[in-house]
């Protein structure tokens, strides 16, 4: 029986939120490594973020400290803010070169990459994977209009994943939302005084 497949993944985290988010879901992390860990041996599982670090509180902060403490190899920047030709002010915070520069540097401990991006500029990275004998498969769709991955990506990639596909084995229980949105809204209905009914929760 030969080894199972040695799998990393490279997750390009604002890319697959818009993708997931076009789709209609959210992702299920955990179900996310686990669906991954059943297809082969899961060397390292990379998400790779820009943070607005002026923020008092920024949404995707406790995201990224989840994934830190549960199996994910969590990568991250400050944005650069500027002001464009027009004066409009403007947050730049692209990860591309560290995505890719790991992705190269994994390419000898690994025999499939798993790139969760439909960003065309990743269409060199690929091709150069495939020539140090690396399989690559891209996660994105084409369900959504316009689609959400580069066609010179899709047809590089040895593997086209739509996104679409794995929503049953990777997105969030919707229930499960609504349940702990409902649990977020009567939570401060318990601490309300006794004989208190103005309490508009």
């Amino acid at each position: 029986m030969s080894d199972p497949s040695r799998i990393a993944l490279f997750i390009d985290g604002a890319n697959l939120y818009a993708t997931a988010r076009s789709l209609g879901f959210d992702i299920d992390y955990k179900r996310l490594l686990k669906e991954f860990q059943g297809r082969g041996q899961l060397v390292r599982a990379y998400y790779y973020t820009a943070l607005v670090e002026d923020q008092e509180y920024s949404s995707i902060r406790p995201l990224i400290d989840w994934l830190d403490y549960n199996g994910y190899a969590v990568v991250t920047k400050p944005t650069k803010e500027f002001v464009d030709s027009l004066g409009r002010r403007k947050v730049k915070g692209n990860m591309d070169i560290e995505l890719a520069v790991t992705a190269m540097e994994m390419a000898t401990y690994v025999d499939q990459i798993v790139l969760f991006s439909g960003d065309g500029d990743f269409r060199f990275l690929v091709e150069a994977l495939q020539r140090k004998g690396v399989r690559v498969s891209v996660v994105s769709t084409i369900a959504t209009q316009p689609p959400m991955v580069a066609d010179e990506l899709r047809r590089q990639a040895d593997e086209f994943v739509d996104l679409a596909h794995l929503a049953a084995k990777v997105g969030r229980d919707p229930a499960e939302r609504a349940q702990r949105y409902q649990e977020r809204r009567m939570a401060p209905q318990t601490q309300a005084p006794a004989g208190d009914d103005s309490l508009d929760v």
